[in-house]
């Protein structure tokens, strides 16, 4: 693959033992188990994590600077709602991070479905949530690369602001980079214009090139002044040491999900969100689609990353990333529970063939 492609993995933070399928240990929140992941991440090959957020869980951001400080390559994706955090508190809360780490920062912005009422957030419909996200980034990025900065948007002001301390180039870097998915047409819209990676789910290869080609289209359209749009995957990789043996094992976890024995899967079924549905939609075309792409766990409460699984050998899933990498995909944010044996075992077997 190119060495332009980054591969990070999944790191839960989550309050209930069992995220889909993983060990359900008392400690799987703690500290020490965290930072056990960070660590096997940056021994195995991983870039880094995406770490997740929504209220009810512990905070993303606190954990993504816990985690910096008990290392010294792993690279978090901090998950952050606009709402929950106002530009300009952001901005330098992520530039401040960004400095100790030495440049290790990026950030997923996210904005689909939370309790918002819960710390004090409202928002209206698709079109006002969406605008509000696209004047969050906007600004973001201009705080961290102008000084003196006033904007007056129609959800955020800052007058005469400089977010201190200034971020430092880092060759081509000038900033965190900012993820972004969703695929509603407001979504794909705030994405054309203000991302840095656009993230899709486990769609199809068709799925994912139309998308790409509307999202080119979109950036020229809207007259996009940033640097071209790149793209990442975010999927569930079911990897064992045979293709047979990879297919009975999704098939036996599957069924520990229909029994209702295979812990907490269902964090991003929001029925509302447009690229969950797209997702769910494709078990009407097959239990399997392209080569390895199994659809059947979205029947049975696979969510969000893991509505659809590619599932096979090592050898099968490369051969299935290459793919995707051939259509523009060079983000890659992988997972599989156990996820500390999972990350260990793909990042020995599967990224040394995608080198």
């Amino acid at each position: 693959m190119s060495s332009h492609c980054e591969f990070l993995w999944y790191i839960p933070n989550d309050v209930k033992a069992g995220h889909r399928g993983d060990v359900a240990s008392q400690d799987h929140n703690s500290l020490d188990t965290l930072t056990t992941q960070a660590r096997a991440l940056e021994e195995h090959g991983w870039k880094g994590a995406l770490i997740g957020t929504g209220w009810g869980r512990p905070d993303t951001f606190t954990i993504a600077a816990a985690l910096v400080a008990r290392t010294t390559t792993f690279e978090p994706l901090i998950a952050v709602r606009p709402g929950y955090w106002k530009p300009a508190n952001f901005a330098s809360s992520a530039a401040t991070l960004d400095h100790l780490s030495g440049g290790r920062v990026r950030v997923n912005v996210v904005s689909g479905p939370d309790e918002l009422a819960a710390y004090g957030d409202k928002e209206g419909d698709q079109v006002q949530r969406y605008a509000r996200t696209k004047e969050f980034m906007r600004l973001t990025r201009k705080l961290w690369t102008e000084e003196e900065v006033s904007f007056t948007g129609e959800y955020f002001q800052v007058a005469r602001s400089t977010v201190a301390p200034r971020l430092t180039p880092i060759g081509d870097r000038r900033h965190p980079k900012l993820y972004f998915g969703g695929a509603s047409e407001a979504a794909e819209r705030v994405a054309a214009t203000e991302a840095d990676v656009q993230l899709f789910w486990g769609e199809p290869l068709d799925g994912v090139r139309d998308r790409i080609d509307r999202l080119k289209a979109l950036s020229k359209a809207l007259d996009r002044d940033l640097a071209p749009l790149e793209f990442g995957l975010r999927i569930t990789t079911l990897v064992r040491d045979t293709t047979d043996q990879a297919w009975a094992d999704a098939e036996a976890k599957v069924a520990k999900m229909v029994e209702g024995t295979a812990g907490n899967w269902q964090d991003h079924r929001h029925g509302t969100a447009v690229c969950q549905r797209r997702l769910l939609d494709l078990v009407r075309q097959g239990d399997v689609l392209d080569d390895n792409l199994y659809t059947a766990p979205g029947k049975f409460g696979g969510g969000g990353a893991a509505t659809t699984w590619l599932v096979g050998s090592a050898e099968d899933v490369a051969h299935s990333l290459r793919k995707y990498e051939e259509l523009g995909i060079t983000h890659f944010v992988l997972s599989d529970t156990p996820y500390l044996a999972e990350m260990k075992r793909q990042g020995d077997q599967l990224l040394p063939l995608l080198a």
